[in-house]
């Protein structure tokens, strides 16, 4: 982890919602010896959130302070002096672009939480080769959108591959179980500012399934009529499913692991994922109103309404509220063999806690694994903006000790 450089990590943006449980994180957490700061554009409140983290653990000493407006100067000056980059700094699509590329041209590692399709596509198409060049490791979506998706299916891939020898044709996942007090604002406000800036076109190109994969794949394939229409399906093992918001956001970025590193998945590989009910009739319900709340929010007076009730950006759930969160992800891999009944690994990921502080607790973790074993990454991901996927056993390892709990079994038919 030794560096020349000023900082290990830098957190960008730690006034807000996620980014002070990031801090929070980072502080109660990580070896002390770490070499880091918080930056943002008041250096007032920045100061107010290191006085409130120096209460939380008297004994460490404090991060240093930085001010530093969203321009291309102050951002590359802040990336010459830090090795990696936690940014928190949201609507990512608005504001966040400038800090990838002060990354990418410089070499500086990158981590972030966005769950915006249209930002991770706009950065890999403007950036992803620059990052390449100059070596730096830039990952977006380390938070709940898309990290236990993502590794849970490396670790399937992985299990496969162990028991096996083989590839894996297809992992189908499911939110098993999820307990959440809502979101916060900025992820609200994240939301309407994606409506507000594209154009229907845009969006649906941006969320195609392999809309960020390294590569196209060969097929991809379908899905009956019937389930497209009403979002239900019945699947073995896993129940009743139906459509899931943040499938949207979590199959690009599986889709974009598996086409980082095709020798490892394999070349058919295919993700899907789903959102677990108790019937079809609650199934199909949640689906037409997903349905029809993306409608709405095409509407502007709708967009404009909803501003006037959400949370701020910077504020969100209550934390005592939070802490009663929980979520049990459940997958299903299936081995990429020729006999009608391939065999199949069934992978759960759960965890109890706010999920905003799991979002913090996995930036931070992440960017332990690239500060402690950034050549083995480079040679995994090959550099560039890749995947939380990519940051592999190393990852998973750690966050297992920070209370996620993973375990994998063959099912037999």
């Amino acid at each position: 982890m030794e560096s020349n450089k000023e900082f290990d990590i830098a957190v960008l943006g730690p006034t807000g919602y996620t980014g002070k449980f990031c801090a929070e994180y980072i502080v109660k957490n990580l070896p002390t010896n770490l070499k880091w700061a918080l930056a943002g554009r008041s250096l007032s409140k920045i100061e107010n959130v290191a006085k409130e983290l120096k209460a939380l653990n008297p004994d460490r000493s404090p991060p240093d302070t930085i001010a530093v407006q969203l321009n291309q100067e102050e951002l590359y000056s802040l990336a010459q002096r830090t090795k990696l980059i936690i940014n928190c700094v949201g609507p990512y699509y608005l504001y966040s672009i400038p800090v990838v590329e002060a990354c990418a041209r410089t070499g500086t590692n990158y981590i972030d939480a966005t769950g915006e399709p249209p930002f991770v596509k706009s950065i890999i198409e403007k950036y992803h080769e620059s990052a390449k060049a100059s070596g730096a490791i830039i990952i977006p979506s380390v938070g709940f959108e898309s990290v236990p998706a993502d590794i849970l299916s490396w670790i399937l891939v992985k299990r496969v591959r162990e028991e096996f020898s083989c590839h894996t044709r297809e992992i189908t996942c499911a939110i098993d179980e999820l307990k959440s007090s809502g979101a916060s604002g900025g992820t609200l406000s994240t939301i309407l500012s994606i409506f507000d800036s594209l154009s229907i076109s845009d969006m649906f190109k941006s969320i195609h399934p392999f809309a960020i994969a390294a590569s196209a794949p060969k097929s991809i394939p379908s899905e009956p009529f019937i389930n497209t229409l009403l979002g239900v399906r019945s699947v073995r093992d896993m129940g009743v499913l139906t459509t899931a918001p943040i499938t949207i956001a979590d199959r690009l970025i599986v889709h974009r692991s598996s086409t980082l590193m095709p020798e490892f998945y394999g070349p058919q590989f295919y993700f899907r994922e789903f959102i677990r009910v108790r019937n079809v009739f609650i199934g199909v319900a949640l689906h037409i109103a997903f349905v029809i709340g993306l409608l709405l929010l095409t509407l502007p007076p709708v967009r404009f309404l909803l501003r006037r009730i959400i949370y701020t950006p910077g504020s969100g759930p209550r934390r005592e509220d939070s802490t009663t969160e929980w979520f049990r992800y459940r997958a299903v891999a299936t081995v990429d063999q020729t006999s009608q009944t391939p065999k199949r690994v069934l992978g759960i990921l759960k965890y109890q806690g706010s999920l905003y502080a799991l979002t913090g607790l996995l930036m931070a973790e992440a960017a332990m694994v690239v500060l402690e074993n950034e050549a083995k990454v480079k040679k995994v991901s090959r550099a560039g903006i890749v995947t939380s996927a990519t940051l592999g056993q190393e990852y998973a390892d750690r966050l297992e000790k920070a209370g996620c709990r993973i375990e994998t079994r063959l099912l037999e038919y």
